[in-house]
């Protein structure tokens, strides 16, 4: 059976060296040149480039990283000792063996004789994956790495405009303020002066940031306050009552005329005129062992909030929208907070207290799984 032989310049003798381009099965009966290859197709394992298989360095052999970062060596081509600039494909499987991240041909972190890559993917906390790699050269695959095990980080992460706090295992990626507390149920929010605070690297425009809040509770007095907030943003620091760029989720305490009321006030560039809030509803039933799933979200024109019992799909408690008009929610920087910063209203105009709030999400991308 004939076989193809390419003469080519030195750029593109280099590529047909590193690509398998035709289908014929006869081994050649002596070494290629350095110009020439035999046309052999896709090998064994399906791969197309004639590359060595990266060989993973970490996370490896079950290891539970504090944030995920996936190294391993490079590929290395087989026919030159040319460098090519390959790209790199990495993947992660969970338990089952299903994909749950892909992040097609990216140009990897060179470090040495490594390559490193940092997923922006929401994993289950605290659960056994694998992940393997392969080199991509124009369209071509070389082969795989191994799959090599290993256990998702229990923390998160800020990246960008995305946040991700499970707040298991007792830590979290934001800042404790006043007596916030870590605990295995969550962080735990003692008092009105208690706050976590998230600083985000860019603005979510539009997106979401929702939670799990255990401990909101109608019948203890002087505890949640007359206007309490559970959650909240603003554009850096100072006043959040003024602040251009205000949102804070509002739960009324004991202290209201109407305990249980559930409302929003969302900012969008201008508390003198682009101040809008949403209906005020009176929610009963609260019980304070019982986790609430807490979601607000806003795109330019419109804001939403919704509760729901025991879980993300749980029955409804409150769920309204408000129109905000055409500017768009854009804090720079972007600052938010389980609980609220003191502000100019007081102790009774600040964190609702005492709860506990776990499974932390921010991001302009739809919320994850998250352990329960």
């Amino acid at each position: 059976m004939s076989r193809k032989l390419l003469v080519c310049s030195s750029t593109a003798a280099l590529l047909a060296l590193a690509l398998a381009c035709g289908k014929s099965s006869q081994a050649p009966t002596s070494p290629s040149s350095s110009a020439t290859t035999p046309d052999t197709g896709a090998a064994p394992d399906g791969s197309t480039l004639k590359v060595t298989a990266p060989t993973p360095v970490s996370p490896v052999n079950g290891a539970q990283p504090d944030s995920l970062v996936l190294t391993a060596t490079q590929s290395q081509a087989k026919f030159t000792a040319t460098a090519i600039a390959l790209q790199y494909q990495f993947q992660i499987f969970n338990a089952g063996n299903t994909l749950v991240f892909d992040s097609g041909p990216i140009n990897a972190t060179v470090s040495g004789s490594n390559i490193s890559f940092a997923p922006s993917v929401a994993l289950t906390p605290d659960q056994p994956h694998t992940w393997w790699v392969r080199a991509i050269y124009q369209g071509a695959n070389g082969p795989f790495s191994p799959k090599t095990p290993f256990k998702s980080p229990l923390g998160g992460y800020i990246r960008g405009n995305e946040l991700f706090d499970p707040l298991v295992g007792r830590r979290t990626v934001g800042t404790l303020n006043g007596n916030a507390q870590l605990t295995d149920e969550g962080v735990f929010l003692p008092d009105h002066v208690s706050s976590v605070r998230y600083d985000l690297q860019q603005t979510i425009v539009q997106g979401e940031f929702s939670m799990m809040i255990k401990g909101l509770t109608t019948q203890t007095p002087g505890t949640q306050g007359a206007k309490s907030k559970v959650f909240s943003m603003q554009e850096g620091g100072g006043d959040i009552t003024t602040d251009d760029y205000r949102a804070t989720i509002d739960f009324r305490g004991k202290q209201y005329p109407t305990p249980g009321a559930v409302t929003f006030r969302i900012i969008t560039g201008d508390p003198a005129s682009r101040v809008f809030d949403g209906p005020r509803v009176v929610v009963g039933g609260w019980n304070r062992d019982t986790w609430y799933f807490w979601r607000f979200s806003w795109v330019t024109g419109r804001a939403t909030l919704e509760v729901r019992e025991g879980s993300e799909t749980g029955p409804v408690k409150y769920l309204q929208s408000t129109g905000t008009g055409s500017h768009e929610y854009r804090p720079t920087p972007h600052v938010l907070y389980l609980g609220t910063p003191i502000a100019r209203g007081g102790l009774d105009d600040s964190t609702a207290a005492p709860i506990t709030i776990k499974s932390v999400w921010a991001s302009s991308n739809p919320r994850p799984a998250f352990p329960q």
